[in-house]
């Protein structure tokens, strides 16, 4: 069985706009709660960890056959979990908040439980701490398993004590969905667009035919060098898009301070100005989106082994060079999507190690540049070679001084870990 996840544009009326706005906001709030209660139960944890009680528990004496009582030393107070958390709201539930699925309050606070597991797992050192969510933000959403598909519409699960019972109705979505059942379904609000990230459970995975062909995939900031080609990820249109994303923050830099004091954020010229840039970013996210699936969907279906860097992208980003550009490319997203695809279809996705020499290795005589030869993002000082050539200095090699581009020597490399596995380490 495999999950397949599809995102849909929901087109609801006025009744259900108003629905979900408002189990956005009871999502909020229940996060919201659920953090505060779960910091106050952790503290005081914390407190009174070395309090203890004495339990008397009977018990018969072997030799004598008498009863005596022994002591055993118990905790007040538990440590906090998701269920314990979850229990102590369902008892302090309002009246109000039975006009909305128990499901939402539930599944809010087992996420919570998710993200503090994920914040004391020391694997993930660079995770943050649960954090209130604010009714500022512009995404807001709430999750729910009790969702349905029928006739090509959404439909939620009504409460019982629903104002909107006699005009409850289903929700268009804007693609024909799937066949199948479904998972957890996550409804999100985006400056007042909804969207719904339906999961399907699918029994029969589909396995794309053999060709016999295989890639390295070498990834640069704005285009990705395969085995047939070059895939461009910022093409012009996205850096046309930049820059009116550049314009409009300018534009907003200077309307939010009115007479020396950060006062014009409420004005309508600057919720304008942040409408148009929110919009222009929510495009430039999705034409590279849709970049980045039809380049993944191609290479699964034409190669059957693809090999790829394993890169640390959060280093790389804190090295302020080419760091914006390395954060529009989207290399965490690449990886993401090429791997799920890959198991989806049946094909082989092999990530090469994270020290291993790709742009520093001649492809053809494997001599690896060090010290003063290698290549640089500044080139190489030392022979005065930019930063997209590579010259092999070996005189043995066939590629002796002919200048070759840096990025298919390095997807050549990458290649040749497929034939010859035992290169995939730091040389």
């Amino acid at each position: 069985m495999i999950v397949k996840t599809r995102i849909y544009q929901l087109y609801p009326n006025q009744t259900m706009k108003q629905v979900l706005d408002d189990w956005c906001d009871y999502r909020r709030y229940c996060w919201n709660q659920a953090l505060a209660l779960w910091q106050d139960l952790y503290m005081a944890h914390t407190i009174l960890d070395k309090v203890v009680a004495t339990v008397f528990i009977p018990k018969q004496d072997k030799k004598t056959k008498k009863w005596k009582a022994i002591h055993r030393d118990q905790h007040l107070n538990p440590s906090p979990n998701w269920r314990l958390v979850r229990d102590r709201m369902i008892e302090q539930k309002n009246d109000w908040q039975y006009a909305y699925s128990a499901r939402t309050l539930q599944l809010a606070v087992q996420d919570l439980g998710k993200a503090w597991e994920s914040f004391f797992n020391q694997a993930q050192p660079d995770w943050g701490k649960p954090k209130f969510r604010s009714k500022r933000n512009p995404r807001q959403g709430f999750k729910t398993d009790r969702a349905k598909i029928k006739d090509g519409r959404l439909w939620l699960e009504m409460p019982r004590e629903t104002p909107y019972k006699d005009d409850w109705t289903g929700i268009k979505l804007s693609e024909k969905p799937l066949p199948g059942k479904i998972g957890v379904v996550s409804i999100v609000r985006i400056n007042d667009k909804y969207y719904a990230c339906v999961p399907y459970k699918l029994e029969t995975p589909v396995s794309k035919a053999k060709t016999g062909k295989e890639a390295g995939i070498d990834v640069n900031v704005g285009h990705f060098n395969y085995q047939d080609g070059q895939c461009l990820i910022l093409p012009d249109s996205l850096k046309h898009l930049y820059l009116k994303i550049k314009f409009y923050q300018k534009r907003l830099a200077k309307k939010r301070t009115v007479n020396g004091r950060i006062k014009g954020t409420q004005s309508n010229k600057y919720l304008k100005t942040k409408a148009k840039l929110q919009a222009c970013y929510q495009r430039a996210t999705n034409i590279q989106r849709d970049l980045m699936h039809k380049f993944t969907t191609k290479m699964a279906d034409e190669y059957d082994q693809i090999v790829i860097e394993s890169l640390d992208v959060k280093a790389m980003l804190m090295s302020h060079v080419a760091s914006k550009g390395m954060q529009r490319s989207m290399f965490g997203l690449f990886r993401q999507l090429l791997a799920y695809k890959c198991a989806w279809y049946g094909k082989e996705l092999i990530l090469a190690d994270q020290h291993y020499p790709s742009t520093q290795r001649c492809a053809v005589c494997g001599t690896v540049k060090k010290g003063a030869d290698k290549i640089t993002l500044k080139g190489n000082q030392k022979h005065g070679t930019k930063h997209n050539e590579y010259i092999c200095y070996n005189p043995a090699c066939p590629n002796y001084g002919k200048t070759v581009d840096r990025d298919v020597n390095a997807m050549k490399n990458l290649t040749l870990l497929i034939s010859h596995p035992e290169l995939n380490k730091a040389l």
